[in-house]
């Protein structure tokens, strides 16, 4: 049997196998961020997954990067997430959320604010608002009480999550949101203690993981980072340096794992994180943005990164598209096809209505999760 299937432990956490759920944007929340019986249903039907990690999740208004996104910040927020959360857990799931903000990837259509960020640098090219793409506005340069008002933001949400019954958080440092943005030289063009020298620009992402690690426990924090990557009108710059400074950083902090975006086993700058990454690395196939997937899904993606000194894998689309993920990996069953038109916003079409194998109630005798 596939070392994919083979259960293993994540800090506090029992997983019954080493497949995780990545986070998506899937734009089903409320107009105010809170999420619904259908986010309930969602993810509940992909609970076999030995670990869901719930889509990025605003924790400040400021920080909305997309219209129908969900937030944490207040009390309706926290009531809507126990929905997900009670349902996921009596399906015998577990979970972690992701707390997203969004940085210059934002809009006064979608959240009313001028976005924020390291420095007054514009996104290149558009927003997706309510109304359709809108060029990109000008953010508001960070001052230095914006960011501690982030990083208390950062941290007051992980509160909320716990209380929402959330195992954990993964802080989004990936993919040119807001964090990433202080760690590239193109986004990031300040000249204080937060810009310039690597260790001043990896400030900021090291204060919010000492924040909510204080507020919530090490244990229960995950961080994703997507070195090289420049969607978003990424530009790192020096990102051999910048990693090789942050993670040994951030494993000073004794947090729950690292996530990886598109690792590839045989990239060098992958290996060199392993190495000097102690803890639970959890990877994220290098599968194409937006290609079509492997027929197997990126099983033998999964387990050549497993053989690399993985201990979980992450899959996305794989995972959208099949409730029943594992059991379909697991058995060799065809996976369905994804139907990319709906990613993003509407109802229950091409978000809970895909296929499963069988409809046999489990029999598991359900635990609680950890609080």
């Amino acid at each position: 049997m596939s070392s994919l299937f083979e259960n293993t432990r994540l800090a506090a956490l029992d997983l019954p196998n080493r497949l995780v759920m990545a986070p998506m944007t899937r734009n089903r929340a409320a107009a105010d961020g809170t999420p619904g019986e259908l986010m309930a249903t969602y993810y509940a039907q992909r609970a076999s997954a030995g670990l869901i990690i719930a889509e990025g999740t605003t924790p400040n208004a400021v920080g909305q990067a997309y219209p129908d996104i969900p937030a944490l910040y207040d009390a309706s927020h926290v009531a809507g997430w126990r929905l997900v959360t009670d349902a996921v857990r009596e399906a015998g799931g577990r979970m972690f959320l992701q707390l997203e903000h969004g940085g210059r990837i934002g809009h006064p259509d979608i959240s009313g604010i001028t976005p924020l960020a390291p420095s007054a640098v514009v996104l290149p090219g558009t927003v997706h608002t309510k109304d359709g793409s809108r060029p990109a506005v000008v953010p508001r340069e960070m001052t230095l009480d914006d960011i501690a008002t982030t990083v208390a933001d950062f941290a007051e949400s992980a509160r909320k999550a716990v209380e929402a019954g959330f195992a954990g958080v993964e802080i989004h440092g990936a993919n040119g949101y807001l964090l990433h943005q202080f760690l590239g030289r193109g986004t990031n063009r300040r000249t204080d203690a937060y810009g310039g020298p690597v260790g001043n620009r990896i400030r900021f992402l090291l204060e919010v993981v000492e924040a909510v690690a204080d507020a919530i426990g090490p244990d229960r924090v995950g961080v994703r980072i997507s070195p090289g990557i420049d969607v978003n009108g990424m530009a790192e710059g020096d990102t051999d340096a910048i990693y090789r400074e942050l993670v040994p950083a951030l494993a000073r902090h004794g947090i729950a794992y690292l996530h990886v975006v598109f690792a590839d086993p045989d990239d060098p700058r992958f290996q060199e994180i392993r190495k000097a990454w102690p803890g639970t690395l959890v990877a994220n196939p290098a599968l194409g943005w937006g290609g079509p997937l492997p027929e197997d899904g990126g099983k033998a993606a999964g387990e050549r990164l497993l053989a690399a000194g993985a201990e979980l894998i992450s899959l996305g689309r794989s995972f959208l598209a099949n409730p029943d993920l594992v059991e379909r990996l697991r058995t060799g069953a065809p996976l369905n096809e994804v139907r990319d038109t709906m990613f993003y916003g509407g109802g229950s079409e091409g978000y809970t209505d895909y296929p499963v194998l069988s409809a046999q109630p489990t029999d598991r005798v359900l635990e609680p999760l950890a609080a």
